[in-house]
């Protein structure tokens, strides 16, 4: 006999966590149901843990270009201390009873299993069913996407969370794919001494964003000695010994003692018994309405529904699925300011669409580009201040529609940018304002009178 609840959440990881837990505190009969760790990948494998290596990194980075202040002699060593922070703060067993004991505080209940669906507002999960009065709601993330390269499942390749959860840095990495993932962990690892190669299918790094960007940090990664590989596709892997080779279609080979696979994360909608209420197991993600409705009383959250593998864009839909199930009134989700950082040096802030995204949608576009070591703060940051901003302008509405921010802090300076395209403030009224001097945002001032079809 199934079990009458509220609301079931599939998946609690930072977004379903949220949902959950809200909903419990109002007083709702929740379940939250997790067959891993409470928080999902971001705490243990993805955000967290990830910017400590490289906040660590980058401290290397900083003392290396103070002539005398830093040698390579300890980098190895250095490695242990940050690898065991890690593991006791971010991916211990600890911290995740801490999420799920703040869920059942809030009168929520923690179930551990698989869950998925068995009908309208059922759930399944290690034989239990729960039928949810009010609605049920998929938050289950994505997993790593795996290309199709012969040899590669049948060789110990690293995920993301292989690399996490190393114990000491190897002496040579080849990563495989050369996204926001891939670069922010082969740096890391470069600048605790492993020889880094990037090998980079299409024409540029991170090749969603402005190839400017992509760019600049294949220009920057080569110069700190790292070996990328760009309009590279792999052919075949294989593995010997303790020597992983990469074949690639031109006939070379590349060699690592270990192989880190950084192709894109997917949804996988086959396990949740989608079927059971009319939708498709085998789509590529979630397709829901603007208040996140993916069928009656059945709402996705995150990475599963497609509109970025992020964990603010979890948290922002949660926060629209929670109100539907308040019975609060709220605007439908509006991707339009879509915000993305890829935390390398320097890192790389973006906002709405790419010069390329937006000359697809027919937009008569005018781009701005300004470069920061050219600005008064980037002269006078000296060693460490590569980095851009650019500018995309829907001409005819006279408002930006896109930018991308890379330097020191730049994701931090893209902000003021995102709420431009968020609230389509007019190209003229920013030409108007006061940019403070001298920071690294006054780059928008120079960026907007390069503005030019």
């Amino acid at each position: 006999m199934a079990e009458q609840v509220d609301v079931v959440v599939i998946g609690m990881g930072p977004g379903g966590e949220h949902v959950a837990g809200r909903l419990a505190e109002s007083g709702m009969a929740v379940v939250g149901v997790e067959a891993e760790l409470v928080g999902g990948e971001c705490p243990y494998w993805g955000c967290v843990p990830s910017k400590m290596m490289i906040r660590s990194g980058n401290l290397l980075a900083e003392a290396r270009r103070v002539p005398g202040m830093a040698g390579t002699a300890r980098v190895a060593a250095d490695w242990a201390p940050v690898a065991a922070r890690i593991r006791d703060e971010a991916t211990d067993d600890w911290n995740d009873r801490v999420a799920a004991d703040r869920f059942t505080g809030k009168g929520g209940r923690l179930v551990r299993g698989h869950g998925r669906l068995a009908g309208p507002g059922r759930v399944e999960v290690n034989g239990e069913v729960f039928q949810a009065r009010r609605g049920v709601v998929i938050a289950t993330g994505t997993r790593p996407q795996i290309p199709p390269v012969p040899g590669l499942d049948a060789v110990p390749y690293w995920t993301n969370r292989d690399a996490i959860a190393a114990k000491e840095p190897p002496g040579s990495l080849l990563v495989l794919g050369g996204g926001a993932i891939g670069l922010e962990l082969a740096q890391v690892y470069a600048r605790f001494g492993t020889r880094v190669t990037v090998v980079e299918a299409l024409d540029g790094l991170i090749p969603v964003e402005e190839p400017e960007a992509g760019g600049l940090l294949a220009e920057v990664l080569c110069r700190e000695g790292l070996t990328v590989r760009t309009g590279a596709r792999a052919a075949q892997v294989r593995h010997g010994g303790e020597v992983f080779t990469l074949v690639l279609e031109d006939g070379s080979e590349l060699t690592g003692d270990r192989l880190l696979v950084a192709t894109g994360r997917r949804a996988d909608l086959s396990g949740l018994g989608l079927d059971t209420v009319g939708l498709d197991p085998a789509a590529r993600a979630l397709r829901t309405d603007g208040q996140m409705l993916a069928a009656p009383a059945l709402w996705g959250v995150g990475d599963v529904t497609g509109h970025g593998a992020f964990t603010h864009v979890a948290m922002y839909e949660a926060d629209i699925v929670i109100r539907a199930l308040l019975g609060e009134p709220g605007p439908d989700a509006d991707y339009r300011a879509l915000p993305r950082v890829t935390f390398t040096d320097p890192e790389v802030g973006a906002v709405g669409l790419t010069e390329k995204q937006a000359r697809e949608k027919g937009l008569r576009v005018r781009t701005g580009l300004a470069r920061v070591p050219s600005s008064a703060r980037g002269w006078i940051h000296k060693a460490g201040n590569e980095g851009l901003v650019k500018l995309v302008e829907d001409a005819d509405r006279g408002v930006l529609v896109g930018a991308t921010t890379a330097g020191p802090a730049g994701g931090e300076v893209m902000y003021g940018l995102a709420v431009a395209v968020q609230a389509t403030v007019p190209v003229e009224a920013l030409r108007h304002m006061i940019y403070a001097y001298p920071t690294f945002h006054r780059g928008v001032e120079d960026a907007l009178r390069e503005l030019r079809s």
